[in-house]
């Protein structure tokens, strides 16, 4: 086989998720979560694929038995590891493209918030980890590769922004019931 050719083909298996054809298999909480959720354990795992590209596995993290319909007040965390990279900014930008499907947003809001996720998001590469921890009455907690990013307050922003995956409302309801489970449909 030519040089060539191998080149095409590990740029088609690329395109095609080839690497990562399956999300992470291991049940193992990350360490990021051992302190902040040490029950947690693993509920739900997807891929997003757009146009027929891989994006990200992510896989949701709770020590509830049952989440939905009650998942915006359940401590819960979401982690994204991505097949690509991404910027921070456009990550921020479709997070609130997202978010608005749940909610009419004011443009003042929206711009602090949108702010705000830019400053957490760092740019992404493939096999990068992005990590959301939800625990209600505390921070929203933003981890990149088991670090702290950052935090914030809102608890409407972090209701809108884990309902990306969650609610009843998000873009991608197949993705919502792999993580979820039977219950999604609650």
């Amino acid at each position: 086989m030519t040089l060539t050719r191998r080149r095409l083909i590990a740029a088609l298996a690329l395109a095609a998720g080839g690497a990562h054809a399956q999300p992470a298999a291991s049940n193992a909480l990350p360490p990021e979560l051992a302190s902040l959720l040490p029950q947690a354990r693993l509920r739900g795992e997807g891929r997003l694929r757009f146009f027929g590209l891989h994006i990200y596995d992510i896989r949701l993290w709770s020590p509830a038995d049952r989440l939905a319909p009650h998942w915006a007040e359940t401590p819960l965390a979401l982690e994204l590891v991505y097949a690509r990279a991404l910027q921070g900014r456009q990550i921020a930008a479709r997070s609130m493209q997202e978010m608005s499907r749940q909610t009419p947003l004011d443009d003042s809001r929206a711009a602090a918030w949108e702010a705000e996720l830019t400053r957490l998001f760092p740019d992404v590469s493939a096999g990068d980890r992005l990590t959301g921890v939800r625990q209600p009455g505390a921070p929203t907690r933003v981890f990149h590769n088991g670090q702290l990013r950052g935090e914030w307050q809102d608890p409407d922003l972090s209701r809108l922004f884990f309902g990306i995956w969650l609610a009843p409302q998000t873009s991608e309801p197949d993705l919502r019931r792999q993580l979820l489970g039977p219950e999604a449909g609650s």
